[in-house]
């Protein structure tokens, strides 16, 4: 019998740690913790019930994912398999997560308004006066993580599609070209 599908809303608690495996495919481990409300009917109100605490894995595209964009404190939504119940912990092998918009604001690459649209346009300005902004450099490849050379480290060719940004590569991927993680 597979394991059944379950939806966590939770807190990300502490940092996410990314490992690789000997062939080069990123897993990912992170904490969430969940606080149920039980509704207490004597008082007429809402109170908090008990913690519950998530350890939480993925892997592949979703690791790198989560790798970049999760840190202490944001809230998430997360769907995935209960592996393990251990440790005063529920273990999860997390399928698909998403950023809680109740108390935020995601941008993704797409969606990030461009810098003019902040700037004040006065009454006789035209529009085609407005300076697009420069595009953005990408971050040099050893500006954040791990050097190549420590145990554990990420493989080459994670660093690199890094650098020059996930978004061309995907795009390049769907061309017909070899991605180096492709297959896996």
């Amino acid at each position: 019998m597979a394991p059944s599908v379950t939806h966590v809303s939770g807190t990300v608690t502490g940092n996410v740690e990314v490992r690789f495996t000997d062939s080069g495919v990123a897993v990912c481990r992170f904490r969430l913790t969940q606080t149920t409300t039980q509704w207490d009917a004597a008082a007429q109100q809402w109170r908090d019930g008990p913690l519950i605490r998530y350890v939480c894995t993925a892997w592949r595209d979703l690791a790198r994912n989560a790798t970049e964009s999760l840190v202490d404190g944001v809230r998430v939504l997360a769907t995935g398999r209960v592996t393990e119940i251990r440790d005063n912990a529920v273990y999860l092998s997390v399928d698909d997560l998403g950023i809680s918009l109740r108390q935020r604001i995601a941008y993704t690459e797409t969606s990030l308004p461009s810098p003019a649209a902040a700037a004040p346009i006065s009454p006789t300005a035209s529009v085609a006066s407005v300076a697009a902004p420069a595009a953005a450099q990408p971050a040099a490849a050893g500006a954040r993580g791990p050097a190549a050379t420590q145990a554990g480290a990420p493989p080459a060719w994670w660093e690199q599609r890094r650098a020059t940004g996930w978004h061309r590569t995907t795009a390049r991927t769907s061309a017909g070209a070899s991605s180096p993680n492709a297959g896996r």
